[in-house]
C-alpha cells in the first residue's frame, strides 16, 4: 500500500469553498462525460455519521477512459467502471473507490480543509504523515497535462470581478489573504505480484493532475458560484446531475449497438499468468485465438473526477 499527503492552498475560506466544491465537481463531471465515458450519480441522499454527525453520501460509477495504461487494457471488460463513494461531513470528507473484479484494488482518500497555508503537520489528528510522503501541490505553477489547459482557468491570469482577486503571483501561498489548505490523505493499493508497484504509483500521478485540475477550476470559477446559498448549490448539483446521467446512458446506449462484445479472459491476451490472475479475483477460460474474431477489440480509456 502507498500512502502520500497532498497540500493545495487556495485563495479562498473554507466555508466559500463549500459551495464551490459542489459547484466545481457538478460541472466537471458533466464536462467530462459523453462518449461512453464519464460519471453516473448512482445516490446522492443525507447521511449521518455517529463520530462526524450530519452529512452527504454520494455514489457514483466513473466510466474509465483515456488513462488506462495500454499494459492494464489486456485484463479489463468492455464497460469498466470504478465505483466512487463519498461520505461529506465538511470539513472532513471520506472517498474510497473500488472495481468489482479487482477485488485486491482499493483507494481511500481523507481530506480536511482549514483556513492556512498548510501549515498543520498532524491535521488528522492521529499519526503525523512523514514528511517523505507529503507533496504540496500549487495551483498556480504546477504542471498539468496539456488537454486540460484552459487559458480562462490560467491563475496567472485569473480575475475575479465579485471578489477583487487574482491574478496570483509567485510566492502567493506566503502572505495572501483569505488561504485556505485541503489536506488530502490518499492511501492506495493493489497487491498483485507484478503490478503493484507501478499501479500504484500511476495511480498517484492521475491524482496529483485530478487534484491540480479540479482546485484551480474551483478558483477559475469563482464569480459562477460565489454568493449561492447551499440550497441553490444542491439544486444546481441535481440538475447537472440528471444531465450527466443522460449523457452517459445516451452514449452507452449508442456504443451498445455498434460494439462487438469482447472476448472473456484467456491465457492468450493475459499480462500475467493465470495465478496472478486468479489473485486479482478474476476468473479465466480457455478461448480461441482472439485474431480469428470477427469484431474489433476496441481498447478501454480512463477517466475521473476531482473532489
Amino acid at each position: 500500500m502507498l500512502m502520500k499527503e497532498y497540500r493545495i492552498c487556495m485563495p479562498l475560506t473554507v466555508d466559500e469553498y463549500r459551495i464551490g466544491q459542489l459547484y466545481m465537481i457538478s460541472k466537471h463531471s458533466c464536462e467530462q462525460s459523453g462518449g461512453g465515458e464519464g460519471v453516473e450519480v448512482v445516490r446522492n441522499e443525507k447521511d449521518t455519521h455517529p463520530q462526524y454527525g450530519p452529512g452527504q453520501l454520494t455514489e457514483k460509477r466513473i466510466y474509465l477512459s483515456s488513462k488506462l495504461p495500454s499494459w492494464a487494457k489486456a485484463f479489463v471488460p468492455r464497460f469498466f467502471y470504478v465505483t466512487e463513494k463519498a461520505w461529506n461531513f465538511y470539513p472532513y470528507t471520506i472517498t474510497e473507490y473500488s472495481v468489482s473484479f479487482l477485488p485486491k484494488f482499493s483507494i481511500r482518500i481523507e481530506t480536511r480543509f482549514e483556513n492556512n497555508n498548510g501549515s498543520n503537520s498532524n491535521v488528522f489528528g492521529d499519526t503525523p504523515t512523514p514528511e517523505k510522503n507529503v507533496s504540496f501541490l500549487d495551483i498556480l505553477s504546477d504542471p498539468i497535462p496539456e488537454k486540460h489547459y484552459r487559458e480562462s482557468e490560467d491563475l496567472s491570469r485569473w480575475q475575479s470581478s465579485k471578489t477583487g482577486r487574482g491574478p496570483l503571483e509567485r510566492g502567493w501561498k506566503d502572505d495572501h489573504k483569505p488561504i485556505m489548505c485541503s489536506y488530502k490523505r490518499v492511501q492506495c493499493s493493489f497487491e498483485v505480484y507484478g503490478f503493484q508497484t507501478r499501479t500504484e504509483e500511476f495511480i498517484h500521478r492521475n491524482i496529483q493532475d485530478i487534484l491540480l485540475v479540479g482546485h484551480r477550476q474551483a478558483v477559475a470559477w469563482i464569480d459562477e458560484w460565489h454568493g449561492l446559498s447551499l440550497e441553490e448549490v444542491r439544486e444546481y448539483e441535481r440538475a447537472m446531475q440528471e444531465k450527466t446521467n443522460s449523457k452517459v446512458k445516451s452514449s452507452q446506449n449508442n456504443t451498445g449497438q455498434s460494439a462487438a462484445p469482447r472476448p472473456v479472459f484467456s491465457r492468450s491476451i493475459s499480462v500475467t499468468d493465470e495465478r496472478s490472475l486468479k489473485k486479482m479475483g478474476v476468473t479465466t477460460a480457455n478461448m480461441s485465438d482472439p485474431s480469428t474474431s470477427s469484431g474489433p477489440q476496441s481498447p478501454i480509456r480512463l477517466n475521473s473526477t476531482p473532489e
